[in-house]
């Protein structure tokens, strides 16, 4: 068995490597099973809190987790999930959908720049601002003279966030494309899901190479020492939720928090 610390090298993008998605199966378990891993989730729960609460309480530090994936991928089952090991008073969630007229007025990254983390904060990026060379690349919504200078003013966005202390961490949720079927067909058939299904789900689901295609590129051309991508074999829940939390445990405990130094009070205060 992968020991969960481990996985942050397995699944890493190097930088300057060209990825290959059909290389990456998103059924990996590395050995793992799903009772090992439930019972490893509750020790990475307990780390994730402990983190947290010193990142809160030194406020020195933020992260940024970005999660991205073709539908149906677990986007949102990973939010709640991580979410869980975290006290919401110290962690946002953004979820960006199409821009609203206001957002579209500006560059592509004013909407983004404004939900990044503040000190000691944790924000996670339900979608993101590499829409930008997926959504708008596949659906031709910007010619490729623009759309493809977009790498590098997200790699130069990134670089200016990790120097201002933050740690941005990048997850691409990884699935089948049966999988996926799969999964658009449970949310249909389930009266309970039903509200997540959208007739535009079955168009995008025909654009399936095309988004692989973009998502490669984007993998390839934005991992870098700082900001590094992760392909997490997403076709299981119980494996997404081991990597995405052991890996974010990992970048956290980079940031070295700690609590802050205890202020000079009275000894033996009793406080009637």
């Amino acid at each position: 068995m992968t020991d969960a610390a481990k996985l942050r090298d397995l699944l890493r993008v190097k930088p300057g490597s060209r990825v290959k998605l059909s290389d990456h199966d998103p059924a990996a378990t590395f050995g793992w099973n799903k009772e090992a891993a439930v019972t490893e989730m509750t020790k990475v729960d307990t780390r994730l809190t402990d983190l947290q609460d010193k990142m809160w309480a030194g406020a020195k530090g933020s992260v940024l987790v970005v999660l991205q994936g073709i539908d149906a991928s677990g986007k949102d089952g990973t939010v709640s999930r991580v979410l869980t090991a975290f006290n919401p008073q110290g962690c946002t969630v953004a979820p960006f959908k199409v821009p609203t007229a206001e957002e579209a007025a500006h560059d592509f990254l004013w909407r983004i720049h404004k939900r990044t983390p503040g000190k000691g904060e944790i924000a996670i990026f339900n979608r993101s601002h590499y829409e930008q060379v997926l959504v708008v690349r596949v659906h031709k919504l910007e010619p490729r003279s623009v759309w493809s200078r977009h790498y590098d003013q997200i790699n130069e966005f990134e670089e200016l966030l990790t120097e201002s202390g933050t740690k941005v961490v990048k997850f691409f949720l990884h699935i089948s494309k049966d999988e996926q079927r799969q999964r658009i067909q449970d949310r249909y058939d389930d009266p309970k899901k039903r509200w997540k299904f959208s007739m535009g789900d079955l168009a995008e689901r025909k654009l399936w190479d095309d988004y692989m295609a973009a998502y490669q590129d984007a993998l390839s051309r934005t991992s870098t020492d700082k900001s590094p991508w992760y392909v997490i074999p997403a076709n299981r829940n119980w494996m997404r939720n081991l990597a995405v939390g052991s890996i974010l445990a990992e970048a956290m405990a980079d940031l070295k928090p700690a609590y802050p130094p205890e202020p000079d009070l009275p000894k033996n205060l009793v406080i009637s």
